[in-house]
């Protein structure tokens, strides 16, 4: 057993899960994010790839000026839209790596009381793979169906945003709770989001303060994240401006705007790991509600004991 074990499986108040969840990001922060790098190696490698794509194409369009042989815009168009479909791929890629990377990672934090062993996390991934692809593939078609009634209701003022956030919340909290119920348990894929449904909805408000809580806490993470390479692209724009320096055919201007957008979407996709982590914790206070389970163990290992 860790010595900064942090039980989860509790019936806290919502104040209280905040601050579990803060508090195991204290114990563990460090080595969930030494694996999480482990994990997404690769994925930061095609995402620099992929920003640079962008960078160029959008600066070769914008400055029409063909520095590396092209004679038209075709090649410029080329690269910005190669960069926007392998981005998207890696983002889509990435995030579904990371539900599941961060539901293992809990999921094992609690069964091995807080010993983490990478092996099983994976295994654990490749166990449940089929159960995964389904629920992306439904998802898929919840997500569209969410699109549209989102659009629908924005034409509502006022009330439509806030039916559209508190959507947004609710498809969250369901897609989170029901990755989490199909590590945790082993579920089928009905019988997780069932169970993530159930869990939102018999919960509703405490899900969708949590989540935007969370939100917002993890927001200022990315913010924290993105503000060293933004100050550093503020400063080479400034002086690069004072100095006449032509921005838009600056190879060296592609690099700097190329990392720093990485940074960002690379600061959103561990926002979005984060943000697992956190229904997680807020997956087995409600799961405890509602079965009582750890706590009939700890009082039959009482009268055991007695």
């Amino acid at each position: 057993m860790n010595d900064n074990y942090i039980e989860l499986r509790t019936r806290n108040t919502f104040g209280d899960i905040i601050n579990t969840y803060f508090l195991f990001l204290k114990y563990n922060f460090k080595a969930y994010t030494n694996l999480y790098l482990k994990y997404n190696a690769v994925s930061i490698i095609l995402t620099l790839i992929a920003a640079y794509l962008l960078v160029t194409g959008f600066m070769g369009l914008a400055s029409r000026d063909f520095r590396f042989g092209m004679s038209n815009t075709v090649e410029s168009d080329s690269y910005f839209i190669a960069g926007v479909i392998v981005l998207l791929f890696i983002v889509f890629v990435t995030s579904l790596i990371n539900y599941s990377f961060s539901s293992a990672y809990i999921t094992q934090y609690v069964k091995n009381e807080g010993t983490i062993n990478s092996r099983t996390i994976w295994n654990s991934i490749l166990n449940n793979l089929g159960t995964i692809i389904i629920f992306i593939l439904i998802g898929a078609l919840l997500y569209l169906l969410y699109l549209i009634i989102s659009v629908i209701v924005s034409f509502i003022p006022l009330l439509g945003m806030i039916i559209q956030y508190g959507l947004s919340f609710s498809m969250a909290a369901v897609f989170g709770l029901t990755f989490m119920s199909i590590f945790s348990t082993e579920k089928t894929f009905g019988e997780a989001i069932s169970e993530g449904f159930d869990f939102t909805f018999s919960q509703f408000w405490r899900v969708i303060l949590f989540g935007l809580v969370i939100g917002i806490l993890n927001f200022m993470i990315s913010v924290l994240i993105v503000s060293i390479p933004s100050v550093i692209i503020g400063i080479y724009v400034y002086f690069s401006v004072e100095s006449n320096v032509d921005i838009a055919t600056s190879t060296f201007a592609t690099l700097v705007f190329t990392f720093g957008f990485a940074a960002f979407i690379l600061s959103f996709i561990y926002t979005q790991a984060l943000s697992q982590l956190a229904y997680g914790i807020l997956y087995y206070n409600l799961y405890e509600m509602k079965y009582n389970v750890f706590l009939r163990k700890k009082i039959e290992q009482i009268g055991i004991n007695e």
